[in-house]
């Protein structure tokens, strides 16, 4: 049975980690601290220690490959280029080429597209930092691709949302949101149906493709937290025009409010034959609340 190695098993690593044991097959995590390793190691997951900041020789026993390799580790949080993801594939000089490689990288590398409906045949301009830094991942892994003849999967997600990952903090400070009309649209996914994205991109995604993970329901930034302070039974935040909140907001929050688009999954459903479980906010946060 071929291994699989989860390369960063944060929440959506280990779930799906956790997915991919009850099934029966043979899992390991890629953690950067032994702090990561025992926590995995508490839910059942074995794994490796592994710096990807701070690259050393191969751990011992890592070998890479032929295995199904999943990348979810985060970029470095500053800078425009991902050395984790280059140093991911200098380690595969040592331990081996994967089989294919199912990479998270995120819908921000579209930049603005002034709230008009996109597919992934849209041309990338990434704006933020943040976004940079996937492009940067995804053009170094589908040049590792072309020169090792491995197999990609590039998958693009919008904000992800479920247990413990919800703007409650936000809410309960009371902080100012963009009026509705001048809301920038956002998109989002449930974790759980993340999950089964990257499952079935690793089993049925074609090789170099790219799929946007998303719900079926694009709404505006302010529509989303006026919902989910709804469902939680919070006050709504006070509504201010576009200009006077965004010189109210963190630096990070502006660079949302810069950004505007709608993300079509038709690919994801058509091609991966994904079902999503939570198909838009309302089912989402049913299940949360």
């Amino acid at each position: 049975m071929t291994e699989t190695i989860i390369v960063g098993c944060g929440e959506v690593g280990t779930r799906l980690a956790q997915r991919l044991l009850a099934r029966g097959e043979a899992v390991r995590g890629l953690v950067r601290s032994i702090t990561s390793a025992a926590r995995l190691a508490a839910v059942g997951v074995p794994s490796v220690v592994y710096d990807l900041m701070t690259p050393d020789a191969a751990p011992a026993g890592l070998v890479t490959a032929g295995v199904d390799l999943f990348h979810f580790a985060p970029p470095p949080e500053q800078g425009v280029l991902d050395l984790h993801t280059r140093h991911l594939v200098g380690l595969f000089a040592h331990s081996g080429n994967p089989r294919r490689i199912v990479y998270i990288s995120t819908t921000g590398v579209y930049g603005d597209c002034r709230g008009a409906w996109i597919d992934e045949t849209q041309p990338v301009q990434p704006q933020a930092e943040r976004s940079q830094r996937r492009w940067d991942a995804e053009q170094t892994l589908q040049h590792w691709r072309e020169r090792s003849g491995g197999e990609v999967v590039i998958v693009r997600v919008a904000g992800i949302y479920g247990p413990g990952r919800l703007p409650l903090a936000r809410l309960r400070q009371g902080l100012p949101l963009v009026r509705p009309a001048e809301a920038p649209y956002s998109n989002r996914i449930h974790v759980e149906d993340l999950v089964t994205v990257c499952d079935a991109a690793r089993e049925r995604g074609v090789d170099g493709a790219v799929y946007n993970a998303c719900d079926d329901a694009p709404s505006t930034m302010t529509e989303y937290f006026l919902a989910v302070a709804a469902a939680a039974g919070l006050p709504a935040p006070p509504l201010l025009p576009l200009a006077e909140a965004s010189a109210q907001v963190s630096a990070g929050m502006r660079s949302y409010l810069a950004e505007s688009r709608r993300i079509s999954n038709r690919k994801l459903r058509e091609e991966l034959g994904v079902v999503l479980q939570y198909p838009d906010l309302a089912a989402g946060l049913r299940s949360l609340f």
